[in-house]
């Protein structure tokens, strides 16, 4: 039995989802579509403090004294991941030096690939040798780099992980992450891997609830249940050009941001908060809808995971949307839906220490397959 700790902190800024992952050695050797590779043994959420979220938030656009700024807060971050890790290790009962490795993502700051010079960047805040000093178990982050620099997106990674846990031979499925981006993989019948980021998931949604009822999250979608979806607003923001864009790709808030809300919003009509918070469940809906039907029409089931498989009105959006297909949370294929994150970079970790390719080039572009990861080692050297 080996055991891998995962951390995913995502565009949402909910908090960090931390699994404690164990691989037998049936497991490892590869069972069936629907037995993940890994599995999870317990799982911690830890919401993040204001300040530091708010920090974080603040990041994501350029400001004053930025690089010290930062730096504290990337050391802020691996503090409660190291408080995660601990808290994983007193629920599984297990002693950190039997843990193999930590996969840890760090928060996107910054997404921008192939721009500027042409390779361009991706920045995950995240301070691996901090890291590996509070927990005393080896560390492995920096995951997307590799992919951009071999000319890749550097997202989405979770296909690869998806494909290994989810895929049934002869089938044709779809894995929607819903987390403030939307990330769709599509799993072929015939083995084929692909995906791509769709749009806004609950990043604008949230931004929108904070700022007109003070919640963090629209929880169920109630609120936005109880509104009227703009019909003209909504296909006025289905015309930004990133939903027409051809796959490989990717966005974040560098895009989907307040601004680009804002923006849109400023044409004189009035509206109701609902009513706008009703076309952002449904923008969600719409664009998740219109790239499965365009890259995967033979998909018989989609199975959703992330903060949105737990909000029941855009759950119900994409099952009126896709009365054709089985819409279902990744709990029926006996992965928890705030898990399946974490237990990829968890995997991710994994396959890096192994030195297996944890890229799968159809979907990031990137040129071939790479290992990924920078790995920041427990043991002091004698």
């Amino acid at each position: 039995m080996a055991y891998y700790i995962g951390l995913m902190s995502g565009t949402s800024l909910d908090g960090v989802d931390g699994v404690l992952a164990e691989q037998a050695d049936a497991i490892a050797a590869g069972q069936g579509a629907d037995n993940p590779p890994l599995q999870s043994r317990c799982h911690v959420h830890r919401p993040f403090p204001p300040a530091l979220r708010d920090e974080l938030l603040a990041l994501n656009h350029s400001g004053s004294d930025e690089l010290h700024r930062a730096a504290l807060a990337a050391n802020g971050l691996v503090r409660i991941y190291a408080e995660v890790v601990a808290q994983l290790l007193q629920q599984g009962r297990l002693e950190s030096q039997l843990v193999t490795a930590i996969g840890a993502h760090g928060q996107t700051l910054r997404h921008q690939p192939g721009s500027f010079d042409g390779t361009g960047y991706t920045l995950q805040l995240i301070n691996g040798a901090l890291l590996a000093e509070l927990t005393g178990i080896s560390v492995v982050c920096d995951f997307r780099s590799r992919d951009v620099a071999a000319g890749g997106q550097g997202a989405p990674l979770v296909p690869a992980f998806h494909a290994a846990a989810f895929r049934k031979p002869g089938q044709a499925r779809a894995v929607l992450n819903l987390g403030g981006i939307a990330n769709l993989t599509l799993l072929q019948a015939d083995g084929g891997v692909l995906g791509f980021d769709t749009g806004p998931a609950n990043v604008l949604m949230d931004l929108w609830c904070l700022r007109h009822t003070g919640q963090p999250l629209d929880k169920g979608g109630h609120w936005a249940a109880a509104g009227q979806v703009d019909e003209a607003l909504l296909t006025k923001w289905l015309t930004d050009p990133y939903f027409a864009l051809a796959p490989p790709k990717s966005t974040g808030r560098d895009h989907f941001n307040a601004p680009w809300l804002d923006a849109r919003l400023k044409d004189g009509a009035a509206r109701q908060p609902m009513d706008v918070m009703a076309t952002l469940a449904a923008l969600t809906a719409r664009s998740v809808v219109a790239a499965l039907r365009s890259h995967a029409p033979d998909a018989e089931a989609l199975f959703v995971c992330g903060g949105g498989a737990y909000n029941d009105h855009l759950m119900s959006l994409l099952g009126h949307e896709l009365q054709a297909v089985v819409v279902a949370s990744t709990a029926t294929l006996g992965v928890s839906p705030d898990q399946v994150e974490a237990l990829a970079f968890a995997w991710l970790a994994r396959a890096c220490l192994a030195g297996e390719a944890g890229n799968v080039p159809a979907v990031t572009g990137a040129r071939a397959s790479r290992v990924l990861g920078a790995i920041y080692p427990a043991g002091l050297i004698r």
